[in-house]
């Protein structure tokens, strides 16, 4: 179904290839001009198109000429001219589109022409990649076309000081991860001071490997945190209970669905060994939610599978790409329990401080673009959650790569010792092979077969992860062995022949140089070695036909196997792809079905030897099957997980919008007194209703005052003169309207400004945390209630909606109760900083104070000048009453008429309540 609304959706794709290859034939016919600038001109055309487009022009209209100098800029400062498909490309990426273009047609080119048109207006783009390292090369790498024609590049780093950062997002193109633009919205909305801020908006974005970023790791929002208060001896009790157990007997697992339970027999086994009688009489709900994540750490996450252990540290293993992710850990206690499992130092459980998930964060852009070699695939995908459709950028040469038949074996030992004969066979004759796995112990377990048979070669995974780009830059070379765990998102292009500049650095350390010490003779001798050295492999591994991929198992994603096979056969060069399959495969296992049962039993029928493999069409056809059934599973986790943030974005909008007006100055003293008033109405409402006499709480009201207002010289209530809720409303909230009026007058006009912005800051924060974390519990156990036939998102939006209507609601009088409840203590100090401001010394409150990594954020520092006098000392009751301002010669009756004298008309109420209301 997906395919063929794809294909509906693509059918008017082959129009737009037209409309762009027009606009191409536009920029080529331009091009002998640009040719023909003088450097001086051409580093001008940046300042002529920003003054066109503020004229009027607008951006499609300035293309031509804006891709034409991009190209130049290029050959004059790269050595590099932008293929006619490139430039295809670049228009389908300022289109807004995902352009999918294979491997090797040089995306990161392509991207520095949507990059630099789109920079026109000034307001920033950000290019998105999928790690620090690629964001580095690229940064230095394309930026030289950019800097050239006068436009500033910006840089982000993991764990970059805010100094660094606000100056890289002020850059016309910005380079960074999808994590660290994500983590720095969120930290922006933490601020407690506006200059703190580094994003200033989000108007642009190329996501560099978009399949990647926007598909796969959507399937985990990200989270910044701070430390928690769990015990990690519950998690290690836990653990040990549940080590042991029997399969089927104790406990019924579905690896295909990720689900795992205890029988009522390993219950009690579990109930046994923690002395405890029964696990469900919890309340909570906490000790059911322990035991869940130790059975899942211990029999469902396997090390150097989905983790691997360094340093006494659990770091997770992306599935997709292989790489470590550093700074991730799972939810839920789930990465505490493998701690527990693996006898390393459990870390506290963190409490969420902030959360988005990345397709909420890439929404906010008023324009996507994205590039990858496989993203038709995902096509609905990219349309129903990003409103991005998908453009098949054709290849500059027609691609020659020989994609062979999968060859399926009945075992897995059979068919890594036939991959390991295959890559014998290829390597002796020179045929460079790159061999992938799907995860680390398969890579080592491949890696130990070729070293008992004397095979040289290198092995890429999670372990080896700074060796990275090295590796499969040279994995071109004549009769080079690589393994690696998966391919997703590299960043790196394969050579046959090898790279000429890594090699040169290799010979100059053998000749005992190194590379940072070398005179400019001995890298440019180095240099033209290695480019002879290369032409002599790259002319032999032609003829010993391209670089082989083998697939040593087919991924869940059909995605992921496209990247593999796209690694050869790229720009016209020649290749061979081969996919070794085994019927013990997890993905054939779990989700082969009938097919799997049927190749199996005619194997068996046949009596075919456990070494010999069949390849026919019913099994690609099984295959691609199981990979279906995967894939529409992972999508539902993605859109599950989007969904439920989808709740909260709305809210999530609401908060972050007041925090920014406060920060950018709104001004909170002019909202007092309808904040003090819809407090005062609430709260009367709940200890006067309407039916009143016999349930009156005038003692209530008046004890729920002092707590407000930390004065004991509250006003009497007394029903029986007071016996309407509106005349004790009036009453309470002239009080309170003092009790702020004498503590203005006290501390002064702008620190009270000051402290005003503060506190609210500091009351959203609090209560927006307390709000995550409570639906964080809510969505834990929110799936139970399916089985009483409710649906359970329907459920979590009725239920996050009235917190949400809580929060709001209570907010202010929060803010009420902090503000009239402190002291100021002002420090002295030697000279003003402009680090603090002057208006207010002491009472500054400063929030989460460092953001630690992806998910770390320290807590807050307790703000030591906010001195609540827990009582009536400082107040002052006899203080002056509010300043009244007036402009007597107004003819307008009402003007000059204050907030709580009583309304002009007669009516008996005070003018806030009256004609005032809506003034």
């Amino acid at each position: 179904m997906a395919n063929f609304l794809s294909k509906l959706l693509s059918m008017g794709s082959d129009r737009e290839l037209k409309e762009f290859e027009h606009i191409t034939a536009q920029v080529n016919d331009l091009e002998p001009s640009f040719e023909a600038m003088s450097e001086k001109e051409l580093r001008g055309c940046t300042t002529a198109f920003r003054e066109r487009y503020a004229q009027g022009e607008t951006l499609d209209e300035l293309l031509p000429e804006a891709f034409a100098a991009v190209r130049e800029a290029s050959r004059r400062t790269l050595g590099l001219r932008h293929f006619d498909v490139q430039i295809i490309g670049g228009i389908a990426l300022h289109r807004g589109t995902v352009a999918e273009m294979k491997t090797g047609e040089g995306k990161t080119l392509v991207s520095t022409l949507a990059g630099y048109l789109n920079a026109i207006p000034g307001e920033g783009v950000h290019i998105v990649t999928v790690n620090d390292y690629l964001a580095k090369r690229d940064s230095e790498w394309m930026g030289r076309i950019y800097r050239y024609l006068g436009m500033k590049v910006g840089l982000l780093q993991n764990g970059m000081r805010l100094n660094l950062k606000k100056p890289a997002y002020e850059a016309d193109v910005t380079y960074g991860t999808n994590s660290e633009f994500g983590f720095d919205y969120l930290r922006d909305n933490m601020v407690t001071r506006s200059n703190m801020r580094v994003q200033r908006g989000h108007h642009y974005a190329i996501v560099d490997e978009a399949d990647s970023i926007l598909i796969d790791e959507a399937r985990t929002p990200l989270i910044i945190s701070g430390a928690g208060t769990k015990s990690a001896t519950t998690y290690k009790d836990f653990a040990r209970a549940v080590r042991g157990l029997t399969s089927e007997v104790d406990f019924e697992m579905d690896e295909a669905k990720h689900t795992i339970a205890t029988t009522d027999e390993g219950l009690k086994k579990i109930e046994c060994a923690l002395g405890i009688e029964d696990l469900y009489s919890d309340a909570s709900g906490q000790l059911v939610n322990h035991l869940q994540q130790a059975l899942k750490a211990e029999y469902m996450f396997h090390r150097d599978q989905q983790y691997v252990v360094t340093d006494g540290e659990v770091k997770i293993v992306d599935e997709f790409t292989g790489r470590i992710m550093e700074g991730r850990r799972y939810s839920e206690g789930l990465h505490q329990a493998i701690e527990a499992k693996e006898g390393v130092i459990v870390r506290e459980e963190n409490q969420t401080l902030a959360t988005i998930t990345l397709q909420n964060y890439f929404l906010m852009y008023d324009k996507l673009a994205g590039m990858t070699g496989t993203a038709m695939t995902e096509d609905a995908e990219f349309r129903e959650v990003y409103h991005v459709p998908v453009e098949v950028i054709p290849p500059n040469r027609p691609i020659v790569r020989i994609d062979h038949e999968d060859l399926v074996y009945r075992t897995i030992e059979c068919k890594f010792q036939a991959v390991a004969d295959d890559v014998a066979e290829r390597h002796a004759t020179g045929q460079p092979c790159l061999v992938g796995t799907v995860s680390i112990e398969n890579s080592e377990r491949l890696s130990r077969i070729l070293d008992k048979r004397g095979i040289k070669h290198n092995v890429l995974n999670a372990k080896f992860h700074e060796r990275e780009a090295q590796i499969v830059a040279q994995a071109g070379r004549e009769g080079a062995v690589t393994i690696a765990t998966n391919m997703a998102g590299r960043g790196t292009d394969i050579l046959l022949g090898g790279s000429p500049d890594l090699i040169a650095l290799d010979l100059l350390r053998a000749q005992g140089v190194e590379p940072e010490e070398a005179t400019e003779e001995q890298h440019d001798a180095a240099l033209e070695e290695a480019k002879r050295t290369c032409k002599r492999e790259h002319d032999n591994v032609i003829k010993a036909g391209g670089l082989c991929v083998i697939g040593t198992e087919r991924h869940e994603s059909r995605r992921i196997d496209n990247q593999l096979r796209g690694r050869s056969g790229r720009q016209g060069d020649p290749g061979e792809t081969q996919f070794y399959l085994s019927l013990e495969d997890d993905l054939m296992r779990l989700f082969g079905g009938d097919r799997m049962d049927r190749i199996s039993a005619m194997m068996e029928r046949y009596e075919m030897p456990d070494d010999m493999p069949i390849q026919a069409k019913m099994v690609s056809k099984a295959v691609e099957s199981a990979q279906r059934k995967v894939e529409e599973v992972n999508f539902s986790m993605r859109k599950n997980v989007l969904d439920y943030d989808n709740v909260m974005n709305t809210q999530r909008q609401v908060i972050y919008e007041e925090r920014n007006k406060i920060l950018d100055g709104k001004d909170l003293m002019e909202h007092i007194d309808e904040v003090a008033l819809e407090t005062v109405q609430r709260e009367v409402s709940g200890f006067a209703p309407q039916d009143h006499d016999e349930t009156w709480d005038a003692r209530g009201l008046s004890k729920w005052l002092m707590e407000l207002t930390g004065r004991k010289d509250v006003p009497t209530i007394d029903p029986d003169v007071d016996p309407e809720p509106d005349d004790v409303a009036a009453l309470v909230d002239d009080y309170v309207d003092r009790c702020f009026a004498e503590k203005a007058e006290r501390i002064g006009e702008d620190p009270m400004h000051a402290l005003s912005a503060q506190v609210m800051l500091r009351v959203i924060d609090t209560r927006w945390m307390a709000y995550l974390q409570e639906m964080d519990y809510l969505k834990t156990g929110i799936g139970l209630r399916g089985f009483g036939q409710r649906d359970p998102l329907v459920e979590y939006k009725s239920e996050a909606y009235s917190a949400f209507t809580e929060l709001v609601s209570t907010m202010y009088e929060d803010f009420l109760r902090t503000i009239l409840r402190l002291e100021v203590v002002m420090r002295p100090r030697a000279t003003p900083s402009e680090e603090e401001p002057d208006e207010l010394h002491g009472a500054q409150y400063s929030g989460p104070s460092e953001v630690d990594g992806d998910q770390g954020a320290r807590r807050a520092p307790a703000p030591s000048t906010l001195q609540d006098p827990a009582g009536p000392q400082g107040a002052n009751p006899g203080a002056a009453k509010p300043r009244t301002y007036r402009k007597a010669d107004d003819p307008d009756p009402y003007v000059g008429v204050g907030r709580n004298d009583p309304c002009p008309c007669g009516s008996g109420k005070k003018f806030k309540n009256c004609h005032g209301r809506n003034r």
